[in-house]
């Protein structure tokens, strides 16, 4: 694209094309604005060559910063806080319009000027009047440089080119910003979406159980005989919640990662974590966690390791785990499990290979497809606009170019040349980046003029576009600003004037300035977009998180109480009817519990207390026929502490119910400064047994409890005491 003849200077190359800095939505704007300033450069620094005099230049600078100005009115909204609603004002277009032709009529500007104005018309057009008006004004153009005794075509190219240039500009710009604030948003709309989801996927089932077992439990106080078939609800009621929190959960690794990171630090092992991978991961994350549970028990088994390695990564759409450990290890330990993992990938068609390395480590590796992933691909809509736009500078440049070369043999090769230059333009600006091209395209700017003269040197703008969208910006601006001296350098060996010599090194350095800023806008929206996507991804992995964990920790332990309540009371049912009684009427109350802790999981907020959960737990442990000391001293707590540190108990209880056979447990809350300390030890584990690997509840509560500024930790003392311990600091 050449601009209008005149003296211009080339400055702040640099500063131009050092845009990488900037970011989001004020990075578009800084590099439309900056494309729109270096337009006006070329109006300001020709006018002492289209006019006379000290007061007449001045003026004409004037105005041309004038209209540069008012356009700003759209691409900076602090400037017109209500032109997003209404579009810039009338009076500031009509002003601009102003500036523009008085520049042009009075002065000698060049009417490719007139562009700003037909891109603010485009801009503001919501229907056809204004847009004829836009078409009004660049045939104008044409005109007033017809009667000057220039060429008509030619200059309504220009200012044509000028419009869609400032239009699409701003436009993409506007698209950045939009994309930035529709982020969370659509994050949120993501997460209700995934809400109701499970809403539906779990009411189908666990609702319709739950409801079963509380009407069965009611019934059972007259009629005993209807305990059994509450049992058998309920136990499927739990199997399908652990079930429905396992899926859930499958999504994502970060789970088992923190519980390996939980039970090797327990075992005195330091842990490195390098996590490569995006997630969710689908069907892929459960086969890979399985792996990991896996190799991890073997590590805490062999009881040598000091550094253990947990590392992911993704690369062409597998994702691979790696454990490595400096452990001893013998043949026989861990194999059964790890045999049992690497038949589950490798059917799944995944990859599974352990082995020795030279430096004594030991590893564990499996690589699975991830498979279709629920996410949605970025919009491309801006992506294409900046093409579309770049494709029409592309096509009108060449028209300009062929206007100015005599029909014949010349003709055709610039023709063909002009092809090529686009096609290799476009291709390069949309991915295909062959080393060689800018150097064939550098062949081709710069060969043909000695045969078709100064009308191909317009030509070497594209390749400093090529430039500067395809290298890094320590390599392309040297390599752009050896492009401009060589067009200078080509013109004066041309003959050609000083002012038309620099307006030719300033059209290039423009002309690339514009290839670039089309795509590199492009490129921040599609960017802005991708982090929206996978801000909307981690939300719904998170959600995904929230429900397994509450399902486990909240629905798992009252199904597993209900249960509990149930066999109890069925084998009191003959021998004491009224303490059997007692007990169906608790768990009628916990059955109305349970459906409130599946409304939690729904979306719901977690309706608990510790104080509630001390008494829960003291009377389902001595249901169990576990003795209970509890000892409170945690005196008043706020309602999010004390809802997580209830979950806390509530996990700690599950545990002693489903993993040990304690006789006796402890319960200890006290405060230690601002904190507030819960302790559950219980007597129940065989001091001889092998270690395993924690559930996941012990992963979920370290989530939980990070999340309130909280830790957890969880150990047995190799006496037979396990000790779980909560802090949380209100």
């Amino acid at each position: 694209m050449r601009v209008p003849e005149g003296g211009a200077r080339a400055t702040g190359l640099a500063r131009l094309t050092g845009l990488a800095r900037a970011a989001g939505p004020g990075r578009a704007r800084l590099i439309a604005g900056l494309v729109m300033a270096s337009f006006a450069a070329v109006y300001v620094t020709a006018a002492p060559a289209r006019t006379d005099g000290t007061a007449r230049i001045a003026a004409a600078v004037v105005l041309a910063l004038g209209v540069l100005a008012l356009h700003l009115l759209w691409l900076v909204p602090a400037l017109a806080p209500r032109r997003r609603a209404g579009a810039a004002p009338i009076a500031a277009l009509a002003l601009q319009a102003a500036c523009a032709y008085a520049g042009v009529l009075a002065f000698g500007t060049s009417v490719a000027i007139l562009g700003f104005v037909a891109g603010s018309l485009l801009l503001r057009a919501r229907g056809w009047p204004l847009a004829a008006a836009a078409a009004a004004v660049l045939g104008s153009a044409a005109a007033i440089d017809a009667a000057r005794g220039g060429a008509t075509v030619d200059a309504a190219i220009t200012a044509s080119l000028v419009a869609l240039v400032v239009y699409g500009l701003v436009r993409l710009a506007d698209r950045a910003d939009d994309t930035a604030a529709a982020r969370l948003p659509l994050t949120m709309a993501a997460v209700a979406r995934e809400r109701l989801r499970i809403a539906a996927e779990l009411d189908e089932g666990l609702g319709e159980g739950l409801r079963t077992i509380a009407e069965g439990s009611r019934r059972a106080l007259d009629r005993p005989e209807e305990i059994a078939g509450v049992l058998d609800v309920a136990r499927r009621s739990l199997n399908d919640a652990r079930a429905a929190a396992a899926d859930l959960r499958s999504m994502s690794l970060a789970p088992e990662v923190a519980a390996a990171r939980a039970l090797l630090e327990a075992s005195g092992v330091e842990v490195d974590v390098e996590i490569g991978h995006t997630e969710p991961l689908g069907p892929a994350g459960a086969l890979l966690a399985t792996v990991l549970r896996e190799a991890v028990t073997d590590v805490v088994r062999g009881d040598s390791a000091k550094r253990c390695l947990i590392e992911t990564s993704e690369d062409g759409g597998d994702v691979r785990l790696r454990v490595v450990n400096d452990g001893v290890r013998t043949a026989a330990r861990g194999e059964e499990g790890l045999e049992q993992a690497a038949d589950r990938v490798r059917s799944a068609g995944g990859t599974f290979s352990t082995g020795l390395g030279h430096d004594g480590r030991f590893t564990v590796e499996a690589g699975v497809a991830a498979g279709r992933r629920p996410v949605d691909l970025p919009d491309r809509a801006a992506y294409r606009l900046s093409i579309t736009l770049l494709a029409a500078v592309l096509a009108g440049f060449s028209v300009k170019g062929l206007l100015q070369i005599p029909w014949g043999p010349a003709w055709a090769g610039a023709a063909a040349g002009l092809l090529v230059v686009s096609a290799v333009q476009l291709v390069w600006t949309t991915g295909g980046r062959p080393r060689a091209w800018p150097v064939a395209l550098a062949v081709v700017s710069f060969a043909p003029v000695p045969v078709i003269g100064q009308a191909w040197l317009g030509v070497a703008g594209f390749l400093a576009g090529t430039l500067l969208v395809g290298l890094p910006r320590r390599a392309a601006v040297p390599l752009v600003a050896a492009v401009a001296a060589g067009v200078a350098g080509t013109g004066a060996a041309l003959g050609l004037g000083t002012a038309a010599t620099v307006n030719y090194a300033l059209s290039t350095l423009v002309t690339g300035l514009v290839v670039d800023g089309l795509v590199r806008l492009a490129r921040i929206v599609r960017d802005l977009q991708a982090a929206g996507a996978a801000l909307a991804r981690a939300a719904t992995v998170q959600e995904r998180l929230r429900a397994a964990r509450d399902l486990h920790d909240l629905l798992g332990h009252s199904l597993a109480a209900i249960l509990l309540k149930c066999e109890l009371a069925r084998r009191l049912a003959d021998r004491d009817p009224g303490r059997a009684k007692a007990e169906l009427t608790e768990a009628v109350e916990m059955a109305d519990r349970a459906r409130a802790d599946l409304r939690t999981a729904t979306g719901g907020n977690a309706e608990l207390s510790l104080d509630g959960e001390l008494r829960s737990a003291r009377s389902v442990l001595a249901a169990a026929g576990v003795e209970v000391t509890v000892e409170a001293g945690h005196a008043e707590l706020s309602a999010e502490a004390s809802s997580v540190l209830g979950i806390a108990l509530r996990e700690a209880v599950t545990n002693v119910l489903r993993h040990s056979a304690a006789r006796h447990c402890t319960i200890i809350t006290v405060r230690d400064g601002a904190a507030v300390r819960l302790t559950v030890e219980n007597d129940g584990l065989d001091p001889g047994a092998a270690r395993t690997p924690p559930g996941s509840g012990i992963g979920n509560l370290t989530t939980r409890l990070a999340a309130h500024n909280g830790t957890l930790t969880a150990r047995a003392d190799g006496k037979g005491n396990f000790r779980l311990e909560a802090v949380v600091k209100p």
